[in-house]
């Protein structure tokens, strides 16, 4: 949704075939898919978002506008983007910890001793 919300381009791969129509895919389009292919997919995205944020901040800076925009047709700048996709990602990562801690049992804000990411990959910039 980064994409297509800085620059109006479509979904690519795998989203672009989604059922989106579909209320139930949400909850059924992974189910065949193993731990490692989400999060390739995951990571994948990811870097695919970055760089396009690398990319626009070199071409335009934080206050450039967006494809993104308001009903009345005002255009979001790039800053207001990556704040709405910050909160967005956080209501979502609160979800899915709630729904992790409704499986595993498990508290808190720090992942268990000895937990690493999947990918074993450090966060370029961190």
């Amino acid at each position: 949704m980064f994409t297509v919300r800085l620059s109006g381009a479509p979904l690519g791969p795998p989203w672009d075939l989604a059922a989106w129509d579909s209320e139930a895919w949400p909850f059924t389009s992974a189910a065949a898919d193993s731990p490692d292919e989400l999060y390739a997919l995951w990571d994948g995205a990811v870097a695919r978002s970055r760089a396009r944020l690398a990319t626009a901040l070199a071409d335009g800076g934080l206050d450039q506008l967006v494809h993104a925009c308001a009903p009345d047709g005002t255009r979001a700048s790039l800053r207001r983007l990556v704040c709405d996709l910050i909160e967005e990602y956080g209501r979502h990562t609160g979800h899915a910890d709630l729904l992790r801690e409704a499986v595993d049992g498990l508290t808190g804000e720090d992942p268990p001793p000895g937990w690493r990411p999947r990918a074993g990959q450090p966060i370029p910039g961190s």
